[in-house]
Parts: structure tokens; sequence; C-alpha cells
């Protein structure tokens, strides 16, 4: 017989409080004066997303999903797309943050720019309630990176600052539309066009899958000008406003895609029919542009990822302390206590390996880092993208069975959280396509031996223990397999691409775990064990059993 303690947990849950990692985070990579106003409006936010937007969530995935207004009374087509009034609600009070603004423009309280350390924290917070909704935020981050880079002075006056709105002037959010049916992921394939006409230019054709239809007030898009060549070296980014003197810019929408999860983002099929559209910076380097910005998009993901991993984790630890089965609360078996010890583990160590990615990110933007550095960053954001977005899966997955038949009914977030995160490992690149970013970095620009020099460097600054042994002949054993893998014709590094990167992953994940174990000691020395065990499969079967023995002090 099982029986269920209680009901929920009394009392206002807040997903920043008792974030001792986001906390340590965010100390290490903030001055003093900024991470006094982050703790103060993380705090307020952490609070907004347990509650408020996590019951508006639920209600835009379970019965207010968007829809598509096809025509008006009298039969015009306006493509509007309806959302409901919780999901408005939480478009501003997200903006008004300063999610997306703060990166480009003053932190009125400090007198100076924020930085995505902060942006992700943010990010991490909401996407524990709405991954769905995380996904417009980063169609904006993205839409705002591409014009403060790249637009011209007269262009970025005219977007730029709707799009970094924090409720001061009116909001457009982002969108980047590169799919088409006939390419996919093969964007040199687009056919979209672009005329001339009057010192802009006209676009013309279709996007197939294109996410924030209806709710973006500015699109970047890629298209080919009459005349240049084939193939993706022929395609120049475009901003599209939706709008043009309260009207349609030329744009219909054609339908919503009926998605299995992140219900709350309106992703559609859309025409463009002679829409106005303005060039972004150099007409030959439209791909390149967008490339950049799919990186800051594989951030994003991993960070919604993340996300869902401590909320399924949350739920399931805090399901398994309430149940009764058998005569004892579920968390006191050693087979229970060992599965939420090894998510516990892996979701404090990832966390912690995305931010230090972040960090490097930063620097990257600034233009403070070495080649080395921006060539590193693009590989850690293949690889922890492609890492996270399958935990991202595995992590609902437990907390499902953690629940048993109750983790299957939709009554439970945890059914939300599974179909929200599959789709983590197919946006912002597949592990195929981040595959093959692999291998252009091994091969073009020597990522491999850039990646094992960073770790060597960084081990080298620790104290030797016998985690510290199993890393460094790791370490030894990856270098042998990625120096092989560079000489490899190309169908075979397809072939070894993806398991060699999951190794990269774990590898990467292992030394900040090392990082972390001596620098503060206490859990994270216990998480640091168990996260490198479980990894390299270091136990032996009747050995200690580690998980269990720390249980009590590390998730209590």
């Amino acid at each position: 017989m099982v029986v269920l303690k209680g009901e929920a947990p009394v009392g206002v849950r807040n997903f920043f409080e008792g974030d001792e990692t986001l906390l340590r985070i965010l100390e290490e990579r903030l001055e003093p004066d900024f991470l006094a106003y982050a703790v103060k409006e993380l705090q307020a936010f952490g609070e907004l997303a347990a509650n408020d937007i996590d019951e508006r969530a639920r209600h835009t995935d379970r019965e207010g999903t968007p829809r598509l207004e096809k025509y008006d009374r009298l039969g015009e087509d306006i493509s509007h797309v309806w959302v409901n009034e919780g999901y408005r609600k939480t478009v501003a009070e997200t903006y008004g943050t300063g999610i997306v603004g703060y990166v480009h423009k003053d932190i009125p309280e400090l007198g100076c720019k924020g930085n995505y350390v902060y942006s992700f924290a943010q990010g991490y917070l909401l996407s524990q309630s709405e991954p769905g909704f995380y996904c417009p935020v980063t169609l904006t981050m993205a839409t705002a990176y591409l014009l403060e880079h790249y637009a011209d002075e007269e262009l970025k006056a005219k977007f730029l600052p709707h799009i970094a709105a924090t409720g001061d002037i009116e909001l457009f959010e982002g969108a980047t539309f590169l799919t088409e049916r006939q390419g996919g992921s093969d964007v040199g394939a687009n056919t979209v066009r672009a005329v001339a006409e009057d010192g802009h230019y006209r676009l013309y054709g279709e996007k197939y899958f294109a996410s924030n239809a209806g709710m973006a007030g500015v699109a970047m898009v890629l298209a080919r000008i009459e005349g240049a060549p084939s193939g993706s070296k022929g395609l120049t980014l475009f901003a599209v406003p939706w709008q043009e003197d309260g009207k349609l810019n030329g744009i219909r929408i054609r339908r919503l895609k009926d998605k299995l999860g992140v219900r709350a983002v309106p992703s559609g099929e859309v025409e463009f029919d002679g829409a106005k559209a303005f060039v972004v910076g150099d007409p030959a380097k439209g791909l390149k542009y967008m490339l950049e910005a799919l990186n800051l998009s594989r951030i994003c993901n991993a960070v919604a990822s993340i996300g869902i991993m401590k909320r399924a984790l949350s739920e399931a630890a805090d399901y398994a302390a309430r149940r009764d089965a058998f005569g004892q609360r579920l968390d006191r078996f050693p087979m229970v206590q060992d599965s939420l010890m090894k998510l516990r583990a892996k979701q404090e160590i990832e966390t912690a390996a995305i931010f230090d990615l972040i960090a490097l990110y930063d620097r990257v933007t600034a233009g403070d880092a070495t080649p080395e550095e921006a060539v590193l960053s693009r590989l850690l954001i293949a690889l922890l993208k492609k890492e996270s977005a399958e935990q991202a899966i595995h992590f609902a997955h437990e907390a499902i069975e953690m629940h048993g038949g109750n983790g299957y009914i939709e009554d439970f977030v945890t059914p939300r959280l599974l179909r929200d995160a599959q789709v983590l490992t197919v946006w912002e690149g597949t592990a195929n396509i981040l595959g093959l970013e692999l291998i252009r970095l091994v091969n073009k620009l020597d990522g491999h031996r850039v990646f094992i020099a960073h770790l060597e460097s960084r081990l080298e600054r620790l104290r030797p223990s016998a985690e510290f042994s199993v890393v460094i002949d790791k370490l030894a054993e990856l270098g042998g397999e990625l120096t092989a893998f560079a000489s490899y014709d190309y169908d075979l590094q397809t072939f070894e691409a993806k398991a060699l990167m999951q190794k990269m992953a774990v590898l990467f994940e292992s030394v900040v775990a090392l990082e972390w174990s001596e620098k503060h000691g206490g859990k994270y020395a216990k998480l640091a064990e168990i996260f490198i065990e479980t990894a390299w499969g270091t136990r032996k079967p009747g050995g200690e059993m580690k998980t269990v023995k720390y249980f009590d002090e590390v998730m209590g």
C-alpha cells in the first residue's frame, strides 16, 4: 500500500531561494554592486516564476495555446495570432526585468549595462516554469545581438530600442527565420528572394518553421538577392518589420504548427509577398551573421535544459520525500537515494559548467577573448548544448518514474517537462548538426588541441586526489582519441563525432567538478566524487554506496 503524505509544500515557492550553486556563480562572476542588484531582482523573479508564471504556463499548455485568426469579418487576411491574457502578462513582466534589454543598455539603478551571466541566470529561473516562453526570449536576444553587432546606425536606431524595451517604450519581440521546406538544416538551399526597390528590398517566398510568428515585431530573415550566387554564400541577412504603417508588411501566416511541447510559442509557416526588408551588415555575410546568433541561441537552449533539469529534480525529490511505500518514505530506499543523488550531481555540475561557458562567451562578445578562447567558446557551445538537451529528457523521464503513475498525469508538471524537453535536442541544431560543428572546428581551427590544452592548464592548478587521477587518465585517453579523430577521413569523422562529443562534454564537466570541490568543499566535494564515479564507471559492484552515504547531507 502506498500513501501520499500531506499536500504540496506550504509557503511561497521561489526558484532562486536555496539555489546555492547559482548564488556562488553570481558571487564569482559579478562585481559587488551588480551582485547586490542581481540577488534582489532574482529573488523577486524567482518567486514570480515559481508561482504566477508557472500557473500561467500550465494554462497556456493545456487550454490557452496560441491560435491563428486568419481572416477578419470582411474576409481580409490579417494573420493575427491570439495569445491568452496570462501569456501577455508573462511577456510584459519578463521583458520588464531586462532579460534582453539590459545586455544592450544601462540598468538605471546601476548606470551600466548588464551581461549574459545575469541574463542567463534569469533565463534559468524562467525555464523552470516556462521553457516554452523562453524560446521567444531567445529569439529576441538573437535579434538584439544581430542588430547591435552588424546593423548600421540608422537601422539600429530604428529597431534596437524596441527590441531592448523594458517597459519604457513599445516592445518588439524578435524572431529568426531560417528554415525552408526544401532545406531544413541545409540553409544554403534557401530560395526566399529579395528584390531591390527604392533603396530597400522586398521579400518573396516562404519560411516553413518560423517561431514567434505573429508575436514578433521584427524578424531577422535570410534571403537571396536577385543575381546572388547559389548556396550559403549568396544569402543576405534582412531585418523585416512585421507591420508597416499599422498594417501587415506583406506577410501571411499559412498555419500554426501543432507541436508536441513548448506550446506557448507560436510556430508557423510564413509567406512573404513583397515584405519590406532592410539589409543588415555586409550583404555577402548573411549566413555568417546568423550563425553567430545561432551560437547565442544554443547557449539559451542549454540554459533552458538545465532549467528543466532543476525543476524535474526538485519535483522528484519533493515527491520522494512525501510519499510512503512499503512502510517508509521513498527517499529512505537506497535505490531511490542513488537515483536522486546521481541526478543532483549531474544537475549541479552541468549548471556550473554552462555558466563557466557563459562567462567565456561574455568575454568573446565583448572582444576581450583570445583567438583560442573564441574557438573554445564555439566548441563548448556545441558540446554542452548537445549534452544538456539530452540530459533534460533524461531528467524529465526520471521525474516521471519517481512519481509512478502520477508522473504520467497532466495534473502534475512532469508530462509537460518531458514534452518541453524533447524539442531541445532539435532546436538550434540536432546532435548530427552539432557533430558537423565539431568536425569543422577540428579540421579548420585545431579545436581538439585548443580543448585539450585548456583542460590541461586548468588541471595543473588543482591538488591531486583519487578523482583527480581518474580525470587525468581520461584526459590522456581522450587526447589520443581526438588526435586520431583529426586524421580520419570525413565519413569516418561523421560516424564517430557524436560519441566523442559526449566524452568531451563529460570530461569538461569533470574538470569543473574538481574545481568546485577544491574551491568550495563541503557538499561540492561529495558531488564531485559522485559525478566522476558515475561519469566514468569507477565504482565496482559491492563497493561503497557513496550516493546513500552522502544523501542526507547533500539533499537535506
